[in-house]
């Protein structure tokens, strides 16, 4: 049985993940790296399949591609010809969902001092997911196109364990759909094979604690409000 510090070190890592939108320039060493991404693939994957493949990028590579991806995003003409390659979020938006995705939004925005009018700064901050939230280190999940919807669900825990064992080692993640745009340009920077398809990106590294940003920690429903016990 695991002691009550064990429980706690690993109740602590989960509950203090949070996205953060603001990193220090502080490096990450390879090493730390590796480690997390060998515990993260203890995740569960249905007959072991292990359907995850992760590109690291540090320094100019990191650079290059974020330059590559700004430059699109901040091109109206260019913005539109990049469309996501499968759908992140519903077509058709209810309730409960909508509204906490707007509160989320919004809340953020407060801490940024960003009016809802103020089209020109909403547009910088969701610019900044391009830059990796200016992290030293951004990851970009790839899955091989034979892969089905199961193995889909085996790469979010493998995700979650990435982005927990960061934490236990007082590193931060942002996970960021935002990428998903982009993957036909990402394809090409990063010359994946057409086999491939892109996930979803990482910022990771040393969250800044100065950033207002960072203080934002959303709200989390009741356990009574979706879970039945059934006997």
């Amino acid at each position: 049985m695991p002691t009550p510090a064990e429980t706690a070190a690993v109740d602590a890592a989960i509950e203090t993940r949070h996205s953060m939108r603001a990193f220090t320039p502080e490096a990450v060493p390879r090493e730390t790296l590796e480690d997390i991404l060998r515990v993260a693939s203890r995740a569960p994957s249905g007959t072991n399949t292990q359907p995850w493949q992760v590109h690291v990028l540090t320094g100019a590579a990191k650079q290059r591609l974020s330059d590559r991806i700004l430059a699109a995003y901040l091109d109206p003409a260019q913005n539109a010809a990049h469309q996501e390659e499968y759908a992140y979020y519903p077509q058709q938006w209810a309730s409960p969902y909508i509204d906490r995705r707007r509160k989320v939004g919004w809340d953020l925005y407060g801490l940024l001092d960003i009016a809802k009018t103020d089209k020109a700064r909403m547009q910088h901050q969701h610019g900044r997911n391009y830059q990796f939230f200016d992290a030293p280190v951004g990851l970009i999940f790839t899955i091989d196109r034979v892969m089905q919807q199961g193995s889909w669900l085996d790469y979010g825990m493998f995700l979650q364990n990435i982005m927990i064992a960061a934490r236990a080692r007082g590193l931060h993640t942002c996970p960021q759909a935002a990428f998903t745009q982009f993957h036909a340009l990402i394809a090409d920077e990063l010359q994946l094979a057409p086999t491939q398809m892109l996930v979803c990106g990482m910022a990771l590294g040393f969250a800044d604690p100065a950033a207002v940003e960072n203080s934002l920690v959303t709200e989390r429903a009741a356990v009574a409000e979706f879970t039945r016990f059934l006997a």
